[in-house]
């Protein structure tokens, strides 16, 4: 397995895959036709911030199952082309909280004492003691835009400085902001309060341009600007009139629209402290920014957990380890029930019984899907674009919970509704054993599910058993085992045969010519 690392990477996060026997190739600032040949048959890329994940480096990487980003955000990323072609994005979103959270305290502290400007000017022999008079932290309040891992760490350090903190975040419950003695208040409400205000949000359409003129108009007359996370979240042009015209006191930057900056006007203002975009350059959050993205991607590419991902839902280890044996039942009931049938598919139904009834189980639907449209389709379909592929084919999915009692503890049923009417199989697993067919078009059956099968469906008559076999005799087919299902006048068979063995259409042919036998397909999952 191939891994391309486009970016500077700490030796030991790279070390982690290679431990894994796998082929690492690690080098920075590549020029850009190396690296659309260099992920062609990757199966994962690593960047940071300097490497521009698109949609045309993502068509060149036929083989690319994961987008690792070390860091925050995905900016370089285009997740929606990612997503389209089954591929998993994960970043490393809480590595580097701490760093970024002690930057914003510190910024926070050079605002309040004018720590820079003091510094620049006795560098330029300069004794200005009362210029610089400042301000205690002391029963100010501090504002943030945000609670979430880094606002949360910055509440837990400004608390000994003996500030009141209010935040605004929509999605923070009241018990963690209590938990925190910080206060949940509108957005309106936060800037109109606070002395000083720290962003922590991420980049949305929601989200941008947050800090702009009319809000600003509305702040508390001396607020002070702290921005340790998306450049974007400032109209800067709007920020730098402010303080020009005393309504913000001063502001304090480590991220901007567009970096490096263009337009110097608000970095060369004297209220203004400006960094070049190191909140999470520290020692300690670049190693553990690497670690934990390399082990992320590790999980993943050696065990399907997934951890980290911004395009599908995140499964711990834990969680991976009770759903992984029906996610391969998923897969494999999907496989088995597109292949019955070369009807036109309009709908599917998945639906849990048993102890598959409790806790979230969306990745098996996702994963009977994945099994369904691996047989007819041409396309890299996975977990994370299955869904999509089944909305733009219009293929409805219901999935649903049911508590009524069953046979098996476990069982995972599939009904899948074509132009030719409907077909209906469930499954189970014994005991962390291989995958078993319990159920086929309503009647019970107990068959492995796996290799290639041929499925019958017949009226239950005397000697089709024999007659089935007589054929695959005659074409020097083995069977594997038989496995027979009865109800009523019908029955069903699913005839496990060698893999090794071509199975000619004439023979599924001659097997249909049997007496009684109405149908036959041969299926492989």
């Amino acid at each position: 397995m191939k891994i391309v690392i486009a970016d500077d990477l700490p030796a030991s996060a790279a070390d982690l895959l290679r431990a894994e026997g796998w082929e690492v190739d690690q080098q920075s600032g590549r020029p850009l036709e190396q690296l659309r040949a260099d992920v062609r048959d990757a199966a994962a890329i690593v960047v940071r911030s300097a490497t521009k994940v698109d949609a045309a480096l993502i068509e060149h990487a036929r083989e690319l199952r994961v987008i690792a980003r070390a860091g925050t955000g995905v900016d370089n990323v285009d997740v929606k082309a990612a997503s389209a072609r089954g591929i998993v994005v994960m970043n490393a979103p809480g590595a580097n909280s701490i760093s970024v959270a002690e930057l914003a305290v510190g910024l926070i502290l050079s605002l309040a004492r004018h720590v820079p400007a003091a510094d620049a000017a006795m560098k330029q022999g300069r004794w200005e003691k009362k210029r610089f008079q400042g301000e205690e932290l002391r029963d100010k309040t501090l504002g943030l835009a945000g609670l979430g891992r880094i606002g949360q760490e910055v509440a837990r350090r400004v608390a000994p400085f003996g500030m009141r903190v209010i935040a605004h975040d929509p999605f923070i419950s009241t018990d963690v902001a209590d938990d925190l003695g910080v206060q949940l208040v509108t957005l309106d409400e936060l800037f109109a309060r606070a002395d000083y205000l720290s962003l922590h949000m991420p980049s949305t359409s929601t989200t941008r341009k947050l800090v702009n003129a009319a809000r600003l108009a509305k702040a508390k007359r001396g607020i002070r600007l702290v921005n340790t996370a998306r450049g974007d979240l400032i109209d800067e042009a709007a920020l730098a009139d402010a303080i020009e015209a005393g309504q913000v006191a001063g502001a304090a930057l480590d991220v901007y629209e567009t970096e490096p900056p263009a337009d110097q006007r608000l970095q060369r203002l004297p209220q203004v402290i400006a960094t070049p975009h190191i909140a999470a350059s520290t020692r300690e959050a670049q190693e553990l920014v690497g670690i934990e993205t390399t082990a992320a991607l590790r999980d993943f590419l050696r065990d399907g957990v997934i951890r980290n991902a911004v395009n599908f839902p995140s499964v711990s280890a834990e969680e991976h380890a009770r759903l992984a044996p029906f996610l391969v039942l998923g897969e494999r009931l999907g496989s088995f029930v597109a292949q019955l049938t070369g009807a036109r598919i309009q709908g599917l139904g998945v639906r849990y019984y048993g102890e598959l009834a409790q806790g979230k189980n969306e990745l098996l639907a996702s994963a009977v899907l994945v099994g369904l449209f691996r047989p007819i389709l041409s396309s890299g379909v996975s977990a994370v674009n299955a869904r999509t592929v089944a909305k733009d084919r219009g293929i409805e999915v219901i999935e649903s919970h049911s508590s009524r009692p069953r046979n098996h503890t476990r069982l995972l049923s599939v009904k899948l509704t074509t132009s030719e009417g409907e077909r209906w199989v469930e499954g189970a697993v014994f005991d962390r054993a291989a995958p078993r067919l319990v159920l086929l078009d309503g009647i019970p059956i107990d068959a492995p599910l796996e290799g290639s099968m041929i499925v019958l469906r017949n009226s239950d008559q005397p000697g089709v058993i024999g007659d089935v076999g007589t054929v695959l005799g005659r074409h020097g087919v083995n069977i594997g085992t038989f496995a027979l299902g009865r109800s009523g006048q019908q029955a069903v068979g699913v005839v496990n045969v060698d893999e090794a063995v071509e199975l000619p259409d004439e023979v599924l042919q001659e097997i249909r010519k049997v007496r009684a036998v109405q149908d036959a397909r041969l299926v492989r999952v």
